[in-house]
């Protein structure tokens, strides 16, 4: 796919959503998704996302009682290749908080874009059509 070649060596941030549209599979998102997760996985770019993905996937979750998606999600969100999920810091919460007066986002959006921010990203993988662009 020609848009994940432009990723090359760069630090892309990911939003939960396309984590979620990886990990369950979903249809209308297996011609670009998972070409995304396996690029990045042999090392072709890096990807970071928040902490605040683990809250958004595992509360659901943790309302069906679906134990066995849940450690799913942890593994890779801790120990998939090219991931790393970043800790929510002092930096970050105040990096969050212009975007946030500025565009009247929503927090936990706010959060996962000042994290891919501070940790180098050039582009966010959303599809949230209503967020900001990089840089925020």
């Amino acid at each position: 796919m020609e848009w994940i070649t432009t990723l090359q060596g760069k630090v892309v941030g990911l939003d939960t959503t396309p984590l979620i549209y990886f990990v369950e599979e979903e249809p209308a998102c297996l011609e670009t998704v998972p070409p995304f997760f396996e690029a990045m996985a042999r090392g072709e770019f890096s990807a970071v996302t928040s902490i605040v993905t683990a809250l958004e996937v595992l509360v659901h979750l943790f309302r069906r009682g679906d134990a066995k998606l849940a450690q799913q999600y942890r593994d890779i969100l801790l120990n998939a290749d090219g991931l790393t999920t970043a800790p929510l810091s002092q930096d970050i919460a105040e990096e969050a908080a212009q975007p946030r007066a500025t565009y009247n986002i929503r927090t936990p959006d706010a959060i996962q874009m000042a994290t891919a921010v501070h940790e180098g990203a050039s582009f966010f993988l959303t599809n949230d059509a209503r967020l900001p662009s990089l840089p925020i």
